[in-house]
């Protein structure tokens, strides 16, 4: 289906700004910051306001602080008398009236506890050493988060403080070896202190122990409910989660500000940029929240907006993967067309199934860009092969490769796979931890329900370092394009709006710029051209 905009000499019939937040207000009202330094000016400051989403925030935090007074998220470092050793009684009674979205078992949780405690030998001995380990952790945990007064803090991610996993990666291993009085005493302890409202060791506490128990059914557990995810949720809360989301977050913000930077780049290199049109092919995640700030900065070129822009959607290019679902019923495109009228931008949007060359409906004489954000690594290694091939296929000018930074570990197996998995959700969690002030609110479980689909990734699906990027992507046919000042600057320049424990690394010899968080990296976002055939 395709939607096409206004002819090109249209002229507007209202204010540019009027129609920008008619935008911000009805459809994606997010706009990358790295504009203001780089294209736009003393104008980005009017178009980039946030005043529509403060007063949704205000009212929405308003509700949630209501909420929270009526029924109040049980802390586990409230006393320091807590360091008894797990499961304590009076932690239970808590845990289970704080939490609603937990459904016990209320009856095989004692049967376990009591075949447990009356366990001999080493093997009930080790058992419970390794729980008052963990106790001991997570009581001094809570005791330097409440020094540093920070509700979503972490004690600084370091691995001393990352409890959940010293429980869940044992958990997995357990599973792994079939030791299933090990793998319910650690049912039990995780079902205690799981919450997908505590901090973000609780929140991966309860994605970790779903995720398990769909790995081990047999258990007896009570089971938290299935969190929201893309897919289930509403359209308007999915919207308002993702415009939140990257409004204070760059998970996503950042790699779509150095794609948006990278094609505007490759136009200035274009020695007939008012006569060739440009062509997007979406491959990401975006759901459509990616695109305005680039209309924007097109329509603003000094020389001239192309004559035709046109944005394809290639919906099932690749297996679908975390983020990459949105409801039914969510539909970007109409929004993005009013918005493109207003800025009397030639848009057409194309919805697909594929990128064969047909479905495309390529033309000669176009600027080809093919942006594939986060939805590569998806399916099996030769799954990511013949995807790059058939985009070598298309002989693009430019593709824009950003996914997740892989462990380079050789370590293969359920409970090495699991753990590099939990790992990467805690750097989510915690980083959402910051994001969101340590405030809990349904954007914030949404995105991170969604996120949590990571830890169910099948091994042969999860996400590889860059440097076995590199060599799929030389191997069919592409060559590295170096980075642009320009767009390590828009990088940097966004950078600043969040987090100080966000960073990048940009390294133009490598034509790769990184995002890390604590030291930690996320993700990478990589450009490459095709070696042009003689």
């Amino acid at each position: 289906m395709t939607f096409r905009g206004p002819d090109p000499d249209l002229s507007p019939s209202h204010h540019h700004q009027h129609h920008l937040l008619d935008w911000l207000d009805d459809s994606m009202p997010f706009l990358s910051t790295f504009l203001d330094d780089t294209y736009t000016g003393e104008a980005a400051n009017e178009i980039t306001s946030y005043e529509w989403w403060t007063q949704e925030e205000n009212q929405a935090n308003m509700n949630n602080n209501a909420s929270l007074d009526a029924t109040p998220i049980f802390n586990t470092f409230a006393s320091s008398n807590n360091s008894q050793l797990l499961p304590q009684a009076e932690l239970s009674k808590k845990r289970k009236q704080s939490t609603s979205q937990t459904t016990p078992n209320k009856t095989a949780a004692p049967q376990i506890w009591q075949r447990i405690a009356g366990e001999t030998g080493n093997e009930g001995d080790r058992l419970l050493e390794e729980e008052g380990e963990v106790n001991k952790k997570m009581v001094v945990t809570g005791r330097k988060a409440q020094g540093k007064g920070n509700a979503g803090s972490s004690n600084g991610g370091s691995k001393e403080a990352r409890w959940a996993e010293q429980l869940l990666n044992p958990c997995a291993a357990a599973i792994e070896a079939a030791n299933v009085s090990r793998v319910q005493h650690l049912f039990c302890v995780l079902q205690e202190l799981q919450s997908f409202t505590g901090d973000a060791n609780h929140r991966l506490a309860a994605h970790g122990l779903r995720t398990l128990a769909n790995h081990f059914p047999f258990a007896g557990i009570g089971m938290p409910a299935a969190p929201a995810t893309f897919a289930t949720t509403e359209p308007k809360l999915f919207r308002s989660a993702i415009i939140k989301f990257h409004e204070v977050s760059p998970w996503f913000a950042f790699p779509n500000a150095v794609a948006n930077a990278s094609i505007l780049q490759t136009l200035s290199f274009d020695p007939s940029p008012r006569t060739r049109s440009l062509h997007v092919v979406d491959i990401g995640v975006s759901h459509g929240i990616q695109w305005p700030t680039l209309l924007d900065a097109l329509a603003r070129r000094p020389c001239g907006a192309p004559p035709l822009v046109r944005l394809t959607v290639a919906v099932s290019a690749v297996p679908p993967g975390p983020f990459s679902a949105a409801p039914p019923g969510y539909d970007f495109r109409s929004h993005l067309l009013r918005y493109a009228k207003s800025i009397d931008l030639n848009l057409q949007i194309d919805r697909v199934d594929d990128i064969s060359p047909g479905s495309l409906a390529l033309t000669g004489g176009e600027i080809l860009v093919i942006c594939a954000q986060f939805r590569a690594g998806h399916g099996s290694p030769n799954d990511r092969t013949a995807f790059l091939r058939s985009v070598r296929e298309l002989n693009p000018d430019l593709v824009v490769l950003s996914d997740i930074e892989g462990s380079s570990s050789g370590e293969v197996g359920f409970p090495a796979g699991f753990a590099r998995r939990a790992e990467l959700m805690w750097r989510f969690l915690d980083s959402t931890s910051a994001a969101f002030k340590g405030r809990d609110c349904a954007e914030r479980r949404l995105v991170e329900g969604e996120a949590a689909r990571i830890l169910e990734t099948p091994a042969e699906a999860e996400a590889e370092a860059r440097e076995r990027w590199r060599e799929r992507m030389d191997a069919v046919g592409f060559r590295e394009e170096p980075l642009g000042e320009e767009v390590i600057d828009s990088g940097r320049s966004l950078l600043r709006k969040y987090d100080s424990n966000w960073e990048m690394r940009a390294s133009p010899a490598e034509a790769v710029v990184a995002l890390g968080w604590k030291g930690q990296p996320v993700s990478f976002c990589s450009l490459w051209k095709p070696h042009r055939r003689s």
